[in-house]
């Protein structure tokens, strides 16, 4: 990663990138996450760092630790269909925020989404 979001924590965008490995296939259910000192080398941040984001994708269910092995993704059927829904969510409010910000109604903001769902299946 290394192309830290200045406005988020690092913790967060730790945690957001384990979660987006997971919903798109690169992290299945039950695989092992990097140790906390790998993680933090390959991130260049405190290993106290990525230890939270660990233990808050644990306290989240995402991922488990098991004693003298390391942590794991959870091996659970619903885990990606939640995260994509939870990621696909928080995306479309931000953008919803974004286009009401910028001065938007609803039925713009509709029409702008069904314009670029047309130019996009183009």
């Amino acid at each position: 990663m290394n192309d830290f979001d200045a406005t988020i924590p690092i913790y967060l965008q730790i945690m957001n990138d384990i979660k987006r490995d997971i919903v798109t296939g690169r992290l299945g259910q039950g695989a092992k996450l990097p140790s906390v000192r790998e993680c933090a080398e390959a991130n260049t941040v405190n290993p106290n760092t990525v230890q939270r984001a660990y233990q808050e994708l644990e306290r989240e269910g995402v991922s488990e630790t098991r004693r003298g092995m390391g942590t794991f993704v959870r091996d659970d059927p619903e885990l990606t269909k939640r995260l994509r829904q939870d990621m696909a969510r928080s995306t479309t409010l931000a953008c919803l925020s974004a286009l009401t910000s910028l001065g938007f109604t609803n039925s713009e903001i509709l029409a702008e989404i069904q314009s670029a769902l047309t130019e996009e299946s183009l």
